[in-house]
């Protein structure tokens, strides 16, 4: 009788139980109790970039909080970085090689220049001749093929070798061993590399796309093996880059300070220091109130009504490039060959009970209760910040409970002994693990929601290791494939490329749900094909392939993301946009000594 009590507790309470808990302990700035709840907001009415009109003084010292409620890795390579919290400890620092427009198309004026050659398969990259790295060495073509060498050789503890490296020429036998330097990849002089596809795409001229976009010094790693590079000094201590600061004292696991890279190509970065610190959840809003701050990396919008009109501050806003989904675990990933292993008789391969957890959940209420409408009821794989390639006509998974019933009904899961709670296929006890990662005042209430639902469903859900999981241990139950984990909830930045071969294809370490068919495999691989540079093709080709994932159901998205950034009123020259042709954190400076 307890198990139907507890799986009908309604949407309604569950969310106000959180709209409750996200007061701030008795804070009511925002109106408290459900007037909170329903303030919601729309972030195309957000600016994104900072209004000051004041003068800037020379130099300063900028104070940044990045909000977790765990410790970052501090992998401060782009080649070996696998979270988002190490790549927010990076953006002062490590500068990608191009720009890009609105559209995340590369253009000219960054770092280096791209020139894709459709008709010989060719990508030459072309660095600026002024490019040094942090200790005034030149960054050199020579750089850049170590680069490939490095995640290309089998000792490479990364997750970065996929199928955006094995399409190279010479790769595959330069990684099994068989050659001693990558054949496709030729050093044209100096600042020119050369590199030969066996087949380019339009994947490859999007920012973060094909056409990996970042460098390791090679004069720093010598005489370092590849399979130590990842807990070198170099990467943990005292990272070499090209970007506008350069670390100058971390803290492990909490705080990274930077002073002005005094050999940037571009113009002289403006303030004398930077300071960025690790700041949980439950102590940003009262932080910002005490003027600690300049800028809250990573804001969480479940608490956005206790800090929006925090004095002292502007609130910039953006469309995510992220989302939430859940993921349902159906293999594992084959190290070794360095490709997924589907297993079509795990727990979770019918996709009958997949799609009937998706319609037991009502995401469009979950975005307007319990994130002020910052998020909002995702329906395919590929974000609607992605323009056309969004496929519209997909409508992906929304509250309906008769149907998730008639799913389950249909496949053969029935309570068998009356106990409310359904049994398999073959009339065995079905228990499903649910992993969650803890952090901020929703992620406890929203998990317990999912259970109740799937409850409500007839389905057993109960938590891997009894409660919701640290950020840092929650992926590396992930990754290491923890056979406690039947489904779960994460979140992924996709990145500038919309491309989901690198999060969803055969050869990809991030394929954490290791699902893999072949047509999955063959629509993404019409999707990085040379017919896509059609532009119609390209359309279809994504439309067909997110149509597919929905039903298929091995992903199903939840949320789709805005972010929000307070910012000092004393901060000028910075912009949140993703189309700037220069790096923002080059130009950032301030108008007071002090907040």
């Amino acid at each position: 009788m307890k198990k139907n009590i507890f799986g009908m507790v309604t949407l309604l309470s569950v969310l106000a139980l959180a709209a409750c808990g996200s007061n701030g302990g008795g804070t009511d700035s925002s109106g408290g109790g459900s007037n909170a709840a329903n303030d919601t907001e729309d972030v195309s009415n957000f600016p994104i970039e900072v209004s000051n009109d004041a003068e800037a003084i020379e130099g300063g010292t900028l104070d940044v909080a990045v909000v977790m409620d765990t410790q970052f890795q501090g992998l401060f390579q782009t080649e070996f970085y696998q979270d988002n919290y190490d790549a927010q400890f990076m953006l002062p620092s490590n500068e990608s090689l191009f720009v890009n427009d609105a559209d995340f198309k590369i253009v000219d004026g960054g770092a280096a220049n791209l020139e894709l050659d459709e008709d010989n398969n060719t990508a030459t990259i072309t660095l600026r001749d002024n490019l040094k790295w942090s200790d005034g060495e030149d960054v050199t073509a020579d750089d850049i093929i170590f680069t490939y060498e490095v995640i290309g050789n089998k000792d490479y503890t990364g997750i970065r070798y996929d199928s955006n490296f094995t399409n190279i020429v010479g790769m595959e036998d330069y990684h099994d061993g068989k050659a001693d330097t990558i054949s496709g990849i030729t050093k044209e002089s100096d600042k020119v590399v050369k590199i030969q596809y066996k087949e380019v795409h339009p994947g490859m001229l999007q920012a973060g796309g094909g056409i990996w976009a970042s460098a390791l010094p090679k004069h720093a790693f010598e005489g370092i093996e590849v399979k130590d590079m990842e807990s070198s000094d170099q990467v943990r201590k005292n990272p070499i880059v090209f970007g506008p600061y350069v670390m100058s004292n971390i803290v492990a696991g909490e705080s990274v300070e930077y002073v002005p890279n005094e050999y940037y190509y571009g113009d002289k970065p403006k303030l004398d220091k930077l300071s960025f610190k690790a700041v949980p959840t439950s102590s940003i809003v009262e932080a910002m109130n005490a003027k600690q701050y300049d800028m809250a990396l990573s804001m969480p919008t479940d608490t956005y009504p206790t800090y929006k009109d925090t004095d002292g501050y502007q609130i910039l806003g953006r469309t995510d490039t992220a989302y939430t989904y859940l993921g349902f675990k159906l293999g594992k990933w084959n190290a070794d060959e360095g490709k997924v292993e589907y297993n079509p008789d795990s727990k979770m391969a019918d996709k009958s009970l997949r799609q009937a957890m998706g319609y037991a959940l009502d995401n469009d209420a979950v975005g307007s209760r319990f994130y002020n409408g910052l998020r909002t009821n995702a329906t395919t794989l590929i974000p609607p910040v992605f323009g056309t390639l969004h496929n519209t006509d997909v409508e992906g998974y929304t509250l309906n409970i008769d149907k998730a019933n008639q799913l389950l009904d249909d496949a053969g899961y029935k309570d068998v002994d009356g106990d409310g709670m359904r049994e398999d296929k073959n009339g065995e006890k079905l228990t499903i693990n649910f992993a969650s990662m803890s952090g901020g005042e929703t992620a406890q209430p929203l998990a317990d929601y999912y259970i109740q639902q799937w409850n409500e469903i007839g389905l057993d859900v109960q938590y891997t290791t009894g409660r919701l999981i640290d950020f840092q241990a929650f992926y590396d139950k992930l990754e290491n494939d923890d056979p406690e984990i039947d489904v779960y909830q994460g979140a992924w930045n996709t990145g500038y490329d919309p491309s989901p071969m690198g999060l969803y294809g055969p050869n990809s370490a991030f394929n954490y749900t290791r699902f893999e068919s072949e047509e999955n495999t063959k629509l993404l691989e019409v999707i990085d094909s040379k017919d896509s540079f059609d532009e119609t093709k390209r359309k279809e080709a994504f439309d067909a392939w997110q149509a597919y994932a929905a039903d298929e159901a091995f992903v199903i998205p939840t949320l789709y993301r805005s972010a929000v950034l307070p910012v000092s009123n004393r901060v000028k020259d910075f912009t949140w946009a993703y189309d700037v042709n220069y790096n923002p954190w080059a130009t950032i400076s301030v108008t007071a000594e002090s907040r």
